[in-house]
């Protein structure tokens, strides 16, 4: 069994920021992400997170956490993708450094996200689109390229 935490804390600290060059806030969307994991695991297998094995986060416990978060904290569709694309992105970095995991890696890069619909942009009142094409300085050469647009 292959312990969790250092894959995860190489993850987070090396790989987004560095390798990939994520931004802190991202970074810190991940990491809220795999605390919101964790607690869930750790519920459903009875161990401390920090007790987690690589091979417990398989296909079906991340289905039963996004149904989870679905259900009982209230999270809608987007939010639930934003945490398993933060899973997804860990196991495609697990597969390079684990090759023995490549079929729980699979499995779990397998889960599809959800649909759902995008709201509708509301139309602009006429004085707020007066304020839009007024907010240019037309006194410049790229202000009035920008009132122009």
């Amino acid at each position: 069994m292959t312990p969790i935490a250092p894959l995860m804390t190489d993850f987070l600290r090396v790989h987004l920021p560095k390798d990939r060059g994520f931004s802190p806030n991202t970074c810190e969307t991940y990491a809220h992400a795999f605390r919101v994991l964790f607690q869930f695991a750790a519920s459903n297998l009875k161990k401390k997170p920090s007790q987690i094995y690589l091979e417990e986060l398989d296909a079906k416990l991340v289905l039963e956490f996004l149904a989870d978060i679905e259900k009982t904290r209230k999270n809608t569709a987007s939010t639930r993708n934003a945490r398993l694309a933060a899973i997804k992105s860990f196991m495609r970095f697990v597969e390079f450094k684990m090759p023995s995991t490549l079929s729980q890696a699979a499995q779990v890069q397998a889960i599809r996200s959800k649909r759902y619909d995008y709201p509708l942009v509301k139309h602009l009142t006429m004085d707020e689109i007066k304020s839009v094409l007024n907010a240019p300085n037309i006194s410049t050469r790229l202000g009035l390229r920008d009132r122009a647009m």
